[in-house]
């Protein structure tokens, strides 16, 4: 409990860091709407509310080596997931990386499945949409 205290802490620290490191960015006049200083701030932000949610509300229970497989596992597949998104476009490899892990917090097949498609075709369209970022959706491969 004491450790969660401590890494929550620590977290916030490292979020104050990275939003001050954001200040230092310069940008342009053609920059995107969430362009490079903002998404640093955007960031941050998080991950300072999620590094006080843990200090604040720290876990009575210690990791078991079935909770440190899974982290693993979830980190294995973010890291696959970013390795594969230039080649692979944005939809099949959001909705395969979310669905695995969506599978891995319950699993039930289906919700996995309809979960990974949900959120793969709701974040293309927010960040290709809302925000205008340029994203493909498909391999650029298909298309010559």
């Amino acid at each position: 409990m004491k450790s969660d205290r401590y890494f929550g802490l620590f977290i916030v620290v490292v979020a104050l860091a990275f939003i001050a490191s954001a200040t230092q960015i310069q940008t342009s006049f053609l920059a995107d709407p969430v362009g490079p200083k903002t998404f640093p701030f955007i960031l941050g932000m998080v991950l300072a509310v999620c590094g006080l949610y843990v200090a604040l509300r720290p876990d009575e229970e210690q990791m078991r080596v079935q909770s440190i497989g899974k982290v693993a596992f979830a980190a294995a597949v973010l890291v696959g997931y970013a390795y594969s998104l230039r080649p692979g476009g944005f939809l099949i490899p959001t909705a395969i990386a979310s669905g695995l892990i969506s599978y891995q917090i319950s699993p039930r097949v289906v919700p996995a499945l309809i979960t990974g498609l949900a959120l793969s075709v709701g974040l293309f369209l927010l960040f290709k949409f809302a925000l205008g970022l340029g994203l493909f959706a498909w391999p650029r491969a298909w298309f010559g």
